[in-house]
């Protein structure tokens, strides 16, 4: 092993950086700096102490990001969207309705608090990889169990951090959401990555099935008395809740069971005859990826249902009501996604800070008449939620449950209860 060195001497320090002044000490010091790194006898590259941009992002428009990769390795095809949560990457992380997608965090600084197993939205990570400006080097929270990126490696996410996010922030409002294809893999030119970006679209395809349970099963945890905010438990469950998973997040089911719910979960494919035989008081269409319009089974499902038992849409589910009822869904440019979004709700007239995450929305001008607009979106004035008392239908299209927050719309599960309520003792 041959070490290359340099020496610098400095024989007069006062004289060398000021020139011009004399010195203040008759007395001076011979400074000695000697610099020496380890090479190879063969000449080889030695393995570097830090972390090197080994990663790629290639976007559709052609554009290339060099990052740092951290968690799992190997190249993913996925449409990209910023998130402007600042905190709550793990929700994030477990939520199914990011499938197909990779995740940017406007946030600049992610993992600091590491990752815990009492945060997780759902049985597994659906989305394709995340995207940040900067990896924490150390963790700090007191429910930590282990780093961000062991965590992503142990199931299979691709990362990236040391990349411009505002960037391409700035290009995705511009342009529009992106296709891009992550790779760590050297062996693909990126001539090849951009192919790849190219030939594929998220328009159309089913993401429901892959993310919804297979079997029906009970839920029964509510929401920890430590963390719930509103203090409105039941011991006993009055109502009887069919919850149709389309990639349904814990947290919906905890908010239900916490208002007096016995929930049994059904798969996306669940016949709606099957449902009805269970004699339900309300049926919950969840949240869940993709285009609404790529599941017509979903679509046919709430139609059947629609009229005969109370019903409420939560973003995908919204979705689906507003193409039961009649309506079409659009498209975003952006989409919304993020913990932080103002929406006017139209039948309180308060202003509630709402957590969302979809790509599509419904057109109100297509929907029949009798349908209301109960909630709009203040940053875009895209509808955010839908009534139709005639046949007892409610619809948010963002997130009452929040977690970790915020809380604003908690109360429209309490709606939901009160729409079964008079439904069933008006009967």
């Amino acid at each position: 092993m041959a070490t290359q060195g340099l020496n610098f001497a400095l024989h007069n320090p006062s004289t060398f950086f000021a020139p011009n002044k004399p010195p203040r000490h008759s007395k001076f010091r011979i400074v000695t700096v000697k610099c020496s790194a380890p090479l190879s006898s063969e000449g080889a590259a030695t393995e570097r102490p830090w972390n090197v941009a080994n990663a790629r992002l290639v976007l559709e428009d052609g554009s290339i990001w060099r990052a740092k990769s951290f968690g799992a390795s190997g190249t993913q095809v996925g449409e990209v969207v910023f998130n402007t949560s600042l905190t709550g990457y793990q929700e994030i992380l477990t939520d199914p309705s990011y499938a197909g997608q990779f995740v940017l965090m406007t946030n600049p600084h992610i993992g600091n608090t590491g990752v815990n197993f009492d945060d997780e939205e759902s049985r597994q990570c659906f989305l394709a990889g995340l995207v940040i400006r900067s990896l924490s080097i150390g963790t700090s929270n007191w429910r930590c169990a282990e780093t961000l990126g062991n965590y992503l490696a142990e199931r299979n996410i691709m990362g990236i951090s040391d990349v411009d996010t505002r960037a391409i922030t700035r290009r995705l409002r511009q342009d529009g959401s992106l296709i891009g294809v992550l790779s760590t893999e050297e062996s693909k030119s990126d001539q090849e990555l951009l192919e790849m970006s190219r030939s594929w679209d998220i328009v159309g395809i089913d993401l429901i099935s892959d993310v919804s349970c297979k079997e029906p099963f009970e839920w029964v945890e509510s929401t920890k008395p430590d963390w719930d905010f509103n203090t409105h438990e039941s011991n006993s469950k009055t109502y009887r809740v069919i919850a149709y998973d389309f990639g349904i997040k814990h947290n919906i089911l905890r908010r239900l069971a916490s208002y007096g719910c016995q929930i049994i979960v059904v798969p996306s494919t669940w016949p709606a005859s099957e449902t009805l035989k269970l004699k339900p008081d309300g049926v919950l269409f969840s949240n869940g990826p993709g285009d609404p319009s790529a599941v017509p089974y979903a679509v046919a499902i709430v139609k059947e249902l629609i009229g005969k038992v109370p019903v409420f849409g939560i973003c995908m589910g919204h979705q689906l009501l507003g193409q039961a009822l009649g309506g079409k869904t659009f498209k975003m440019k952006f989409g919304h996604h993020g913990g932080n979004h103002p929406v006017h709700n139209i039948q309180n007239g308060r202003v509630e800070i709402s957590a969302q995450n979809h790509n599509y929305a419904v057109d109100p001008a297509t929907l029949p008449k009798g349908v209301e607009v109960t909630h709009i979106n203040l940053n875009d004035g895209t509808c955010a939620g839908l009534a139709y008392p005639a046949l007892n239908v409610m619809s948010l299209q963002y997130h009452p449950e929040a977690s970790p927050g915020p809380h604003d719309s908690d109360c429209v599960f309490k709606d939901f209860i009160e729409l079964m309520k008079s439904v069933k003792y008006r009967a």
